[in-house]
């Protein structure tokens, strides 16, 4: 073996040794938290603070870290191969298999476990020790990290990560995978952690409560007809509108209208509810989802207005719809299954809100023809001209259609009672004779 060949030899080993500490830095950087940082800074520990800046941008670095342990690695394999097709006498898949299987316990055992394992036994003195390298090369290979995770989420079927599949959010969900599956977590929880994670990416617009659905009163209305609608859409808050409801001015809430009327009851009558209402809250309807919450929390606000982008009302948003997307649909014990269709004593019959209106011709023998919608709880809100709530009546296509029911949080009407028509019979007067 001559001088160049120990060379070659030497900056393989050396290329394997500073892949492992990239993955201990790795492993290290990546599995700290940026308040232990700061707990740090206070300590005033060396590389504390540029830790913490590290941390701010962790997937970036932590790419960059990876990006450059697969360089040595792999450099240091072609040179260990080239050096054994050179020295070894053989066939050509024999040199290769020797290459093959000696480099592969060198990358297990020097560039994959040990590191990582010293890198999360001595977390904070790899990463105190790792930061400003991490630091400096990222800023030297600028966004070439990034390029390189855009081209493979390009060639990538499906959605892409944004920061890369090797991000510190990507690793924890697939521990989380793991956990369930070992049984250490149950199968709801995992989904409670997925759903924490999918906030950022989740808008208001995608969750909250549509246009069509809200249910509202309108300015001029007094404090009982305010209390008759609380009491028969179930809610505890309406929106106030003025024309129409690109005119919000407020929002009622049912202990003010309560505690109103049971300190003034001869007001009942006559005070509007906009004079008790509370004040709107907009919100865009571009907004994320885990802000929102944040701001709603802060401001111990249950209820805001959502506009999309010309300033129109798109919809409705509260505390729970957002808290939902972590724990799932919240339902209370009046909640019951749904109805299909069910035939009573009187001769109605008794239907779910979402029954398709095709599907009506087998119960009563005759085609419901109505293009605008598909379900009778659709075509109850288009001849009434709003949402339905329980008690709200329609006659349409020779039926008679009776909300009966809501359900839900959000009481949507559950359930509605159909009965047919009977014509009227005409006056003797108006017999024709012979």
């Amino acid at each position: 073996m001559n001088p160049a060949d120990v060379w070659q030899l030497l900056t393989a080993a050396l290329l394997v040794v500073l892949a492992g500490l990239f993955t201990a830095a790795d492993a290290a950087v990546g599995s700290f938290s940026k308040a232990r940082a700061q707990e740090l800074v206070g300590e005033s520990r060396a590389g504390a603070q540029r830790l913490v800046a590290v941390l701010d941008d962790a997937p970036r670095h932590l790419n960059t870290a990876l990006l450059l342990r697969l360089l040595c690695e792999t450099t240091a394999i072609v040179l260990v191969t080239l050096l054994i097709a050179e020295h070894y006498d053989g066939s050509w898949w024999a040199q290769v298999a020797f290459a093959v299987g000696s480099m592969l316990v060198v990358s297990f055992v020097v560039v994959g476990v040990a590191p990582r394992t010293l890198g999360r036994q001595h977390d904070e003195t790899v990463a105190l020790w790792s930061a400003w390298p991490l630091a400096a090369l990222t800023t030297v290979l600028g966004p070439i990290p990034s390029l390189l995770i855009l081209v493979g989420n390009a060639i990538t079927p499906g959605r892409g990560f944004r920061h890369g599949p090797f991000s510190t959010e990507t690793e924890l969900r697939e521990m989380v995978d793991i956990a369930e599956a070992s049984a250490l977590i149950e199968e709801d929880e995992r989904k409670m952690i997925h759903s924490v994670f999918e906030l950022g990416d989740t808008t208001v617009r995608e969750v909250m409560v549509p246009r069509g659905d809200v249910v509202y009163i309108e300015s001029h209305k007094n404090l009982r007809q305010t209390m008759s609608l609380f009491l028969r859409s179930g809610f505890s808050r309406l929106p106030v509108v003025g024309e129409n409801l690109d005119d919000v001015r407020g929002f009622a809430y049912l202990k003010d209208v309560v505690r109103r009327d049971f300190e003034a009851p001869e007001v009942e009558f006559t005070q509007p509810v906009e004079e008790i209402m509370r004040p709107v809250v907009w919100v865009p309807d571009s907004k994320p989802v885990d802000a929102q919450l944040r701001e709603m929390q802060a401001r111990r606000q249950h209820i805001a207005v959502v506009v999309d982008e010309y300033g129109g009302t798109a919809g409705l948003i509260t505390i729970e719809d957002l808290l939902e997307e972590i724990v799932g649909e919240i339902t209370d014990e009046y909640d019951e299954a749904e109805i299909e269709v069910e035939n009573l004593d009187d001769g109605q019959v008794r239907v779910s809100s979402r029954y398709p209106i095709d599907d009506l011709d087998e119960l009563f023998g005759f085609d419901v023809d109505d293009e605008d919608v598909d379900s009778v709880g659709g075509l109850m809100a288009k001849h009434l001209g709003k949402v339905p709530i329980p008690g709200s009546v329609v006659e349409a296509h020779g039926l008679r259609f009776e909300a009966e029911q809501a359900t839900g949080r959000r009481n949507q009407i559950a359930t509605v009672l159909i009965r047919q028509v009977v014509p009227e019979p005409a006056d003797a007067g108006d017999v024709p004779r012979d």
